[in-house]
């Protein structure tokens, strides 16, 4: 169950660290909350905004709470196989998925794939773009991109296999999402000599600026959310080739760094929810651990104290370089067990070592009210980025 922390600010976090209750304290007393901002249980310290937030605010929009991997989230896919269909180890997987979802920092695909001429033919950005930029949109349609974005094969509670990722709108949408975010520092701060705290500059509704960064979230968004789908068929696709069969049974795709209009007890509000999902009545959802734990699929209660929404994964509880620090990458060989994984890249992987990472099983208990637990589902492989 909640807790109140104040009037604007209302908590799902069962160990809420004094550094993540400030930083959404202060976004809470800003003057364009509607309400109030809800912390999910994997809450903690963001850049621009708390990781684990949901933000409404009316007439107006902040854009560095919405962050800037525009539309970033989780898909998954449910096959028609069994954990007996599958081979007995899964090492021999990882190259051709490697080569089918390319991973790792600016990396993409050496040219422009079929499935994006396709989708940018469909969905022309509607601004303007330099040919460099265009041209990597194009290459890195179908990517992961690094830090905690993977794939995994997972088997659920009844050893069904599942195909699961998380990835977001690459360079792109953090080339986008971060001119918006300067502009509305200058902005504010021009407007208000006084105001504070510039990552919580915010566009107001009806300004050409509002409208251009609005225009450019949702097709980053829509070039996230396309993104995944791309992954998850080309992900499919190399997987039946070397199984030798299976077919697809169900496919979930959710953002969890996002903004869109919702309408809560009658008003129109813009929802921001970084780091947070969807979680209406009856909606199914994803919710990823950290590399070496449990994930899981959900359905939403519609909880409307949270804005209908539940957390996004375990969350971090040590930055990146506290992990690297603090383990060895014989700590991480030792967690992952028998799974399939990147083994000769232990030591650049480190900071997603699963002690890093709050216990998601913990943040699972914490928001029993807000979601209800429809698959478990446990990795036997898993591919990242470094």
């Amino acid at each position: 169950m909640p807790t109140k922390i104040t009037n604007k600010l209302m908590s799902w976090v069962d160990d809420l660290d004094s550094g993540t209750e400030q930083q959404a304290r202060r976004a809470a007393a800003l003057p364009v909350i509607a309400g109030h901002i809800a912390l999910m249980p994997d809450a903690h310290v963001g850049i621009g905004a708390t990781i684990g937030s949901v933000i409404p605010t009316e007439g107006c929009i902040i854009p560095s709470a919405v962050g800037v991997d525009l539309g970033c989230g989780m898909a998954a896919l449910r096959t028609d196989l069994v954990a007996d269909d599958l081979p007995d180890t899964l090492d021999h997987l990882l190259g051709p998925m490697e080569l089918a979802v390319p991973a790792g920092v600016g990396r993409g695909h050496e040219r422009s794939t079929k499935a994006a001429d396709k989708w940018f033919a469909a969905n022309p950005y509607p601004g303007k773009l330099s040919p460099k930029a265009e041209k990597a949109a194009h290459e890195q349609f179908g990517s992961l991109g690094s830090g905690n974005h993977f794939f995994e094969v997972c088997l659920d509670e009844l050893d069904r296999v599942w195909l699961f990722l998380h990835s977001g709108s690459r360079g792109i949408g953090n080339r986008l999402a971060t001119e918006h975010i300067n502009t509305a520092k200058r902005l504010r701060v021009h407007l208000d000599h006084n105001f504070d705290d510039p990552s919580l500059a915010w566009f107001v509704q009806g300004t050409p600026e509002f409208e251009d960064y609005i225009r450019d979230m949702n097709w980053s968004q829509a070039y996230a959310f396309a993104n995944r789908e791309a992954m998850l068929a080309a992900a499919f696709e190399t997987f039946v080739k070397i199984v030798r069969r299976g077919r697809e049974v169900e496919r979930i795709n959710c953002h969890h760094n996002y903004a869109a209009l919702e309408t809560h007890e009658g008003r129109d509000l813009w929802i921001t929810r970084k780091g947070a999902i969807s979680a209406r009545s009856g909606q199914l959802g994803l919710v990823p651990g950290s590399m070496g734990t449990r994930s899981y699929v959900v359905r939403g209660l519609g909880n409307p104290l949270s804005w209908q929404s539940c957390a996004h994964g375990a969350g971090r509880r040590m930055s990146r370089t506290q992990a690297k620090n603090t383990y060895r990458a014989h700590d991480l060989v030792e967690l992952m067990g028998d799974r399939a994984w990147q083994r000769d890249k232990a030591r650049e992987l480190l900071d997603e070592i699963p002690l890093a990472y709050k216990d998601i099983d913990e943040v699972m208990a914490a928001q029993e009210d807000l979601v209800e637990i429809v698959h478990t589902l446990r990795q036997v492989l898993n591919y990242k980025g470094c």
